[in-house]
């Protein structure tokens, strides 16, 4: 979808967690002519993108007394929890009628917690949560995954077509983060499908790489064959996603399917195949490299 202009009373937009992901999405609200105001517990993170155009706040208070909406990117429920509800916290500075924006992955069930604390300050909280890693992110190109109020979300679709190609409202608040719960199930248990597969190939004799060819032309053709079998090919493991992040965002499913009585057994593999990645110091590695040792995950474990 081609974006359109971010309106007046959506800016300015703050932001929180300039990292691999959350600095090539505020370069592209930048690049769309966004006002953009950035805080960071270390200074220097915000400098690169005050010398492109935001404006760096020096605390936390002065970012969200002067913003209309502020997007959160970092990396795990605790990081959120703080922002949100700690001492000296968003919620505590926030005018009525903010609205947050969370790009992170975190716990849906804490999601849910957080929306509800603020709407109690007359502050709307959005999860929205993206698929597609950093060269996604760099390309404007996610896919976003919301949860929240319809007509906040309908609102907020300017800014969401700047970062993402693709946007799907889930539901209520914590639908997105459970879209993207069940997102990273498939990412890995399709991983640890395309290792034992390109294994199976390459121990009869055959190439890989003619094998993942011919599955792109049928029905085992996936994104994650496409980009992820293309990136184990060549043995390309720069991260667009690390190992580290996926190994928490697996918690968060294992607490989830706990918490439903759910047995989502096909995740075994999947976590035995992180855990040999992060035991051989692959932790900021491309969570593709995981396809590598899911055929040595399973032979520990027969």
């Amino acid at each position: 979808m081609s974006a359109s202009p971010i309106p007046p009373e959506l800016q300015p937009i703050g932001a929180i967690g300039l990292g691999i992901m959350g600095a090539p999405m505020n370069r592209n609200l930048l690049a769309a002519g966004a006002e953009v105001r950035v805080w960071a517990r270390r200074p220097e993170t915000a400098e690169a993108l005050a010398q492109e155009g935001a404006q760096s706040c020096a605390s936390l208070p002065e970012l969200v007394r002067g913003v209309r909406v502020l997007v959160l990117n970092v990396s795990d429920t605790p990081d959120v929890e703080a922002l949100m509800l700690g001492p000296d916290g968003i919620l505590e500075h926030a005018r009525p009628g903010l609205i947050v924006i969370d790009h992170s992955t975190i716990d849906p069930m804490r999601t849910r917690a957080i929306a509800r604390a603020a709407a109690e300050r007359e502050v709307t909280f959005v999860d929205a949560p993206v698929s597609g890693g950093e060269p996604g992110a760099r390309a404007g190109s996610l896919s976003l995954m919301v949860g929240g109020p319809a007509a906040v979300v309908e609102s907020l679709r300017p800014i969401f077509e700047v970062v993402g190609s693709t946007l799907t409202h889930v539901g209520d608040s914590g639908a997105g983060q459970i879209a993207k719960a069940c997102n990273q199930l498939v990412v890995g248990e399709t991983l640890v499908a395309m290792g034992e597969a390109f294994a199976l190939a390459e121990q009869s004799g055959v190439d890989p790489a003619r094998v993942r060819e011919a599955l792109m032309g049928g029905f085992a053709s996936s994104r994650i064959l496409e980009v992820h079998g293309q990136r184990l090919l060549d043995g390309d493991f720069e991260p667009g996603f690390q190992v580290g992040l996926y190994h928490k965002d697996l918690g968060i499913i294992a607490d989830l399917s706990r918490d439903l009585g759910l047995a989502t057994d096909g995740l075994k593999p999947v976590r035995e195949a992180v855990d040999a990645a992060l035991e051989a110091g692959q932790a900021r590695h491309d969570v593709s490299i995981l396809a590598r040792f899911c055929v040595r995950a399973s032979e520990s474990a027969s």
